[in-house]
């Protein structure tokens, strides 16, 4: 090792406070090394629920994993709905036939994307196990409505009982199904997506510092070395 190489290895190990440094760090499941794309590791984890789930919706895996990573960006079910619908979109201008020279330029053309909605959303998030604190926020008491539940009461008795729409007791049963879905399985797919999300975002994080540190680092050198 050169004199310069030495201080370049000297500067690395300053930004990153690692005492040694290595060509590759062996991969494991979640860190920060791994190969492949946060999305793709959104997708797999979607795909393996997707096969252990009977999903409500027909969304395509990679518009719920967008969705996954806009319910982890804070956005709510409107924007998830179009970033949804976006990824889709993508998909078909990539996978899609080019316009027959009829419709070219109509912007009446008849197109495979669907307007998603925001019950849309709800109910993919659902599937995803993606609750929100909103959503247990019922204008009746979930254990009451979970009891009901358990005794087969008819969603319209419950309805009457409860004094609200048939539609809103339904939607309060998805999210006890979901909440018992996630227990069940230790609420591991949503480990999943913490695990691979927060690593994107610590990982982009240390790539700014780094990438400052150096840039720092390396300008103090050369205003050495001009000297």
């Amino acid at each position: 090792m050169d004199e310069k190489t030495a201080e370049l290895r000297d500067i690395f190990v300053d930004v990153t406070d690692e005492s040694t440094v290595t060509e590759r760090q062996e991969d494991t499941p979640g860190s920060l090394t791994s190969d492949e794309p946060a999305a793709e590791r959104v997708e797999a984890v979607v795909d393996s629920m997707r096969e252990r789930y009977d999903f409500d919706t027909d969304l395509p895996d990679a518009a719920l994993a967008e969705l996954v990573e806009g319910f982890y960006d804070g956005a709510g079910d409107a924007a998830l709905a179009e970033r949804a619908a976006d990824t889709m979109d993508e998909a078909d201008g990539e996978d899609g036939d080019p316009p027959d020279a009829d419709t070219a330029g109509d912007d009446t053309a008849d197109t495979d994307t669907p307007d998603l909605s925001r019950r849309d959303v709800f109910r993919s998030r659902m599937d995803l196990h993606l609750v929100r604190e909103a959503d247990t926020d019922a204008p009746f008491a979930l254990g009451d409505l979970r009891d009901r539940l358990a005794d087969d009461e008819p969603v319209a008795e419950i309805a009457e009982e409860f004094d609200a729409a048939e539609s809103t007791v339904r939607r309060y049963r998805r999210v006890l199904d979901t909440q018992a879905e996630r227990r069940r399985v230790g609420d591991r797919f949503r480990e999943a997506f913490d695990e691979i999300l927060a690593d994107a975002d610590l990982a982009a994080l240390t790539e700014d510092v780094t990438r400052d540190g150096l840039d720092d680092a390396t300008e103090g050198m050369e205003n050495d070395l001009s000297f």
